[in-house]
């Protein structure tokens, strides 16, 4: 995990940044950050890194093609074009590793949010493949809602904002998936996202 991540985490951990959302359905609460935390996510989006993954020896970028081969065809049903399909995987491989998060569960989780819908909306406007609520581009970003609907994009900021819910949340992947959804103390959404990260493990 980067340092960027471990700082976060810390912040996160001691000083309870984020206040407990109700434990109500819903999306992301638009919640009092440190400016610490803010400033931590605020880099992470900003960095313009492009999705290139980068690899050790030639044992890793073989487990990676595997890896990219096997998910490629359980994704085809619902992104048919292999183009956008490798393009979109080798994005969330890249976006969760760089955030610490299993890419299979990163899947499990579009899987909920948006079925695998680039422009999604939900009823509450949550936005893109990881149904990321609009507020967060004026928290940590720029602004730029219709920037949500960018695939890397989209997946930087939901990747981002899991790991400090991760992080506030002392590991506890139930409970950050909870607060991911808005809806932290009910076990619906989260037993939906690990039941269906068991497709892409």
């Amino acid at each position: 995990m980067s340092g960027l991540w471990r700082r976060l985490g810390v912040v996160a951990g001691l000083a309870g940044v984020l206040a407990m959302p109700p434990a109500q359905a819903g999306n992301q609460k638009e919640e009092a950050l440190a400016d610490s935390v803010r400033l931590a996510l605020s880099n992470a989006i900003k960095d313009a890194t492009p999705p290139t993954p980068t690899f050790r020896d030639p044992s890793e970028r073989a487990r990676y093609q595997n890896w990219l081969d096997t998910m490629s065809y359980r994704l085809k049903r619902k992104l048919a074009d292999d183009q956008t399909r490798n393009e979109f995987l080798a994005t969330v491989w890249y976006e969760a590793r760089r955030a610490g998060l299993d890419p299979g569960m990163v899947l499990g989780l579009i899987q909920v949010e948006s079925a695998y819908r680039k422009y999604a909306v939900s009823l509450a406007g949550a936005r893109g493949y990881m149904q990321v609520m609009p507020f967060w581009t004026g928290v940590i970003g720029d602004s730029n809602r219709r920037a949500l609907f960018d695939m890397q994009t989209n997946l930087r900021y939901g990747c981002a904002i899991l790991r400090m819910y991760i992080d506030m949340e002392a590991g506890n992947l139930y409970l950050a998936l909870g607060r991911y959804n808005g809806s932290r103390g009910k076990p619906e959404y989260p037993n939906a996202v690990l039941r269906a990260w068991n497709n892409w493990k």
